[in-house]
Formats: C-alpha cells, sequence, structure tokens
C-alpha cells in the first residue's frame, strides 16, 4: 500500500532560489511546518491541504514538461513519508531538490537528492531550532541558505560560515534579503567588503510575479 502526504499544492512556475533559479521546475509544496519564522512568506501551507497518494503525485507530476522537482513546505521533513517520495522522482529519473529549514534530521534523506538547507539566523526568530549536525549530511551538490534581515543576522551567518564544515567552500552558501526587511544592495555592499565566498541569492518568482502568493 503506497504511503499518503498531505499535499498543500503541486504547480510548474520558474526556479526563483538557489543554484537552480531560473530554471523551470514542478514544486510540491507539503502541508505542515514545524517553526514560525517571522519573515514566512508560505503560512497558508502550515494547515492547508489535502491528502494524496505517492502513486497520484507521481501521476500529477508527470503531466508537466519537466524532470526537474522540487519538494518544499512548509517543512517536507515533518511528514514521515517525504524521504519514500524523494525516492521515488529520483528512481523515476527526476533531479530532485529538497527545500528544508535544517531543523529536522536529513539521514533519512537519499543522498542523490540535492538539499537546500536554511541555517536560520536570530531575525527569523527560530535560530535556536537549528540543527548543525546536519551539515554531516551534506555533500558538494548541496546548499546552504541564510535569510538576512538585519546587520545581527549578517554577522551570525558570517560566523556561521567561518566556525564550520562551511569554511572549506565546498559546499554552496547562500546569503537571501528577507523581503522588505533587508535591501539587497545592503547586503551586496557587505559581503564585498568582508570578500565573503557566498552567492546573494534573490527571489527571482517575486520579481516576476509580485503579486502572487501562491502556485508561483
Amino acid at each position: 500500500m503506497t504511503a499518503t502526504l498531505k499535499i498543500n499544492e503541486i504547480f510548474y512556475s520558474i526556479q526563483g532560489e538557489a543554484l537552480y533559479a531560473g530554471m523551470p521546475c514542478v514544486f510540491v509544496r507539503l502541508t505542515g511546518c514545524n517553526l514560525r519564522c517571522v519573515y514566512c512568506d508560505t503560512c497558508y501551507a502550515y494547515d492547508e491541504g489535502a491528502g494524496m497518494s505517492i502513486d497520484e503525485i507521481m501521476e500529477k507530476i508527470s503531466a508537466y514538461p519537466c524532470r526537474l522537482v522540487e519538494i518544499t513546505g512548509g517543512e517536507p521533513l515533518c511528514q514521515e513519508a517525504a524521504p519514500r517520495l524523494i525516492g521515488r522522482l529520483l528512481d523515476a529519473g527526476y533531479t530532485v531538490l529538497l527545500e528544508t529549514n535544517g531543523s529536522m534530521d536529513l539521514g533519512s534523506v537519499d543522498p542523490r537528492c540535492i538539499k537546500i538547507m536554511d541555517i536560520k539566523c536570530p531575525g527569523s526568530g527560530a535560530s535556536q531550532k537549528n540543527n548543525l549536525n546536519n551539515l554531516k549530511y551534506l555533500s558538494s551538490c548541496d546548499q546552504v541558505k541564510c535569510v538576512i534581515t538585519c546587520a545581527g543576522d549578517y554577522e551570525f551567518a558570517k560566523n556561521i560560515l567561518r566556525s564550520t564544515i562551511l569554511s572549506d567552500q565546498s559546499i554552496a552558501v547562500l546569503f537571501s534579503p528577507a523581503s522588505n526587511m533587508m535591501a539587497p544592495a545592503t547586503l551586496a555592499e557587505w559581503i564585498l567588503a568582508d570578500g565573503l565566498n557566498v552567492r546573494l541569492q534573490l527571489q527571482l518568482h517575486k520579481i516576476l510575479w509580485p503579486n502572487d502568493c501562491k502556485g508561483r
């Protein structure tokens, strides 16, 4: 019997973040999250959704002309069957991205999956939930994202960058300005002044579709 997951939405769009930004992608947004970040832009995924079997999800995804799939949320790993969905997609030949808030253990995630893991800064209100033990599960194919709301967040992220395995520079690190809280140009200036080997990330989907909050 196939597992069931609670799905908030499945849609086809342009990837707006991380190293695959600009690529067509199928997004599978799972319902539920264990964090409540102050800048969250997907609060509608906390509770809204309907049950779908993995077979039904696979059928829905196959209708789109795309082999890149992102599993997102909410926090996908709040649902026990999420790694099984990831495995099914990988076995079917999809390139799979997992967007995770970094608080849930990544040990059950197929190593073929490309993990985009947040490290929460203090401005998120959730930095105490960071699970830095997850860094051991990351490879050079994976990515770490820090959302920056203020100078304090920037200093926090910079310290994480320099005091963990991220300092060896084999894993891509992205600094993203929190929407309406941090000016992108200011963050760019800080990165340049400190000579950090990080990527400034802007949310491309919010530039393309500034008035849409769902299904983009």
